[in-house]
């Protein structure tokens, strides 16, 4: 049973990029154009989607509402990093900072579901391309996207409700540019041990277990796209799956890293740069340079739209 916490500070300090004085001067004008773009890009991802009939398909669907959790997972990290950048006083209040945590790590399980379900998807119109449509109707569709979340959410409670009831008396300085697991169980004064296991089966539901799931689709979408005969048919099959691979590949190839241990490294936050900032402004461009249907649609937009200026 928990305990209820014997807590000290009211507030932390995000460290960030402190001991990388120049570093940090450098990254403010980066990430503040990173997040604009990120915004702006998954933006016109969701207009595109809902406004043009040619992407009212299931594919375009789970875009759309990845676009829309890559907006919210930025939010959460981004504009306290620009804060952190420019602010003598780096300042985070107590519940503050768990509310940041537990959103975080809602979303990143959130996203890391959500990216199987997508490839689920591509695993049925590759591997039954017949009775895709039948199967992958709107009501399977709203509910696949749904579990994302509430699977994110509930994961997640875990971990940050086990790191909230640990005593807080030390030091209050977090070494990362947001309020994250291992760096506030490294902060605390009683045994994070327990808070250790729950955050690293918490890891292996929502980050590994999606992740295996996601390679043995493609290894059977791999499998079944090899048996087509014609070129033309392996290169369709695999350009419906290209800019999703390169997108998981992006967000798991840095996530795995930094979470699969419960103990942080000094250098965890550049290593998070990557999934927290590079990763939500880079798939808007993989999507839209690597989809002939979303640059189509975009061109016809951008048409009408120096039309009406007309």
């Amino acid at each position: 049973m928990l305990s209820v916490n014997r807590t000290c500070v009211s507030e932390f300090f995000l460290l960030g990029f402190a001991p990388f004085p120049l570093f940090q001067h450098l990254l403010f004008v980066p990430v503040l154009f990173t997040y604009i773009i990120c915004v702006f890009g998954n933006v016109t991802i969701i207009l595109l989607v809902r406004t043009e009939p040619s992407l009212h398909t299931p594919m375009y669907f789970f875009i759309s509402i990845f676009a829309v959790l890559e907006i919210m997972f930025a939010s959460v990290t981004i504009p306290k990093l620009l804060a952190v950048l420019i602010q003598t006083k780096k300042n985070i209040s107590f519940f503050g900072c768990f509310i940041q945590l537990y959103t975080f790590n809602a979303l990143g399980v959130t996203e890391c579901l959500l990216l199987a379900f997508m490839v689920f998807d591509r695993y049925l119109a590759i591997i039954n391309p017949l009775r895709y449509s039948a199967t992958m109707n709107p009501l399977l569709c709203y509910r696949l996207a749904i579990l994302p979340w509430v699977g994110g959410f509930a994961c997640s409670s875990f971990p940050v409700t086990f790191t909230f009831f640990l005593d807080f008396c030390g030091s209050n300085g977090v070494d990362h540019f947001f309020c994250d697991l291992t760096s506030l169980q490294n902060l605390a004064s009683s045994d994070p041990f327990s808070s250790n296991v729950v955050t690293s089966l918490a890891t292996v539901v929502g980050l590994v277990t999606p992740f295996f799931a996601i390679v043995g689709f493609y290894v059977h979408i791999i499998h079944t796209v090899l048996k087509i005969e014609s070129t033309k048919g392996k290169t369709k099959a695999f350009s419906t799956c290209s800019s999703h691979l390169i997108v998981a590949s992006l967000f798991y190839g840095s996530a795995i890293i930094v979470y699969i241990k419960p103990k942080g490294s000094h250098y965890d936050k550049f290593l998070a740069l990557m999934y927290a900032v590079m990763t939500p402004v880079l798939n808007p461009f993989i999507y839209t340079f690597r989809n002939r249907e979303v640059q189509n649609a975009l061109r016809k937009n951008m048409k009408q739209f120096i039309t009406f200026l007309h």
